[in-house]
């Protein structure tokens, strides 16, 4: 019998793809497992979608997103050459790790956090560092110390939620000797942010997406803002076209009405607030959250039977059964009415001894 041959890279046949949470084909849910908003995006945006379906999706969309940049610009204070934005800041990170790192050289991380960052760092063919959060989540001191191209830092952390203060990133920043990439993917949900740090450290890049606080994961908008030396070599890496027509649109209407996203923020910290406090009361272990979802440890049922039972009801939450995470359910933050459902259910689930 013939052997199939393999055409691919070694570290490609051999590695495992990253898994994203479910979506279901079919409606009837309460979705509560990849962390997307549940309120809808701003009015101005979806007028600005609407103008911009014109004949004009014929043409190639602007390759410098300039507008966008100056618009990013006018919101957060660097200059527009202090910006780069890509379909998603899942298409920055890659960006950044085919900048700055190369096969073999270091790529440190600590975990547990975003899963994606082990599957880039093997496409590259890159040396993964893990460094372990402790118990808490607070700041491996080790994290500076491993002498690696690129430092990648969730803040506020994914899975735990759980925030490291901005002076605490500038000592990192001080101690790494290569680049420092503060991923900030969930920092509307908070009182973090670490734009400030890219005036006084050349080696920090910090990265943003509109998919979460903004509801507008749908259209796969992220930038990132770093010193003008680095986004101009980051520019040689990213495709040409890469944000296509209606995403700049949807960008520039989103920071147009950056009031809607905070009110909308707010209402996402408010439920969060009392689905922790519920939690707790069912006898749950919660990391204090700063992002749109929470941890929590189940103190007496395995999360993946309990993950079974919520889904049977239609309910879809994120399990783990991976070191440092076993027995924790993720669950995204949902409208009041959507997380009275989950609470509902969970308790009939603990309540039933089978």
């Amino acid at each position: 019998m013939s052997t199939q041959r393999s055409f691919f890279r070694t570290n490609i046949a051999e590695m495992e793809g990253y898994i994203p949470g479910e979506q279901p084909q079919s409606g009837g849910y309460t979705k509560l497992n990849t962390n997307e908003n549940p309120y809808p995006p701003s009015p101005n945006i979806l007028d600005g979608l609407r103008k911009a379906c014109t004949e004009d999706l014929r043409l190639y969309p602007d390759p410098g997103a300039l507008s966008l940049r100056a618009k990013l610009s006018s919101v957060f204070g660097p200059s527009p050459e202090h910006f780069i934005v890509g379909n998603g800041s899942d298409e920055l990170l890659t960006i950044i790790i085919r900048s700055f790192a190369g096969e073999g050289d270091k790529i440190a991380y600590a975990y547990p956090t975003y899963g994606y960052y082990q599957p880039l760092i093997e496409v590259q063919g890159a040396q993964a560092v893990v460094v372990d959060y402790p118990d808490d989540f607070s700041l491996p001191s080790a994290l500076s110390e491993t002498n690696a191209r690129v430092t990648f830092l969730v803040n506020p952390n994914a899975p735990s939620g759980t925030l490291v203060s901005t002076s605490e990133i500038a000592e990192v920043a001080a101690k790494v000797r290569g680049i420092l990439v503060v991923d900030e993917a969930y920092v509307d949900f908070s009182e973090g942010g670490c734009i400030n740090l890219i005036q006084d450290f050349d080696n920090v890049v910090v990265v943003r997406t509109m998919s979460k606080s903004f509801s507008l994961a749908g259209m796969r908008i992220g930038f990132a803002c770093a010193s003008p030396e680095l986004i101009a070599g980051m520019w040689k890496v990213k495709e040409h076209y890469n944000l296509n027509r209606l995403s700049l649109v949807a960008a520039e209407a989103a920071l147009e009405d950056i009031d809607s996203m905070r009110k909308n923020a707010e209402r996402i910290c408010t439920t969060r607030t009392r689905l922790t406090e519920d939690l707790r009361a069912l006898g749950f272990f919660v990391w204090d959250s700063a992002a749109n979802f929470v941890l929590a440890r189940s103190p007496n049922a395995p999360a993946e039977n309990l993950y079974n039972a919520l889904r049977e009801r239609k309910i879809l939450v994120r399990y783990f059964n991976q070191p440092r995470l076993d027995d924790c359910l993720r669950i995204s933050i949902g409208t009041d009415a959507e997380i009275d459902v989950f609470t509902e259910a969970l308790q009939e689930i603990l309540a039933d001894p089978s």
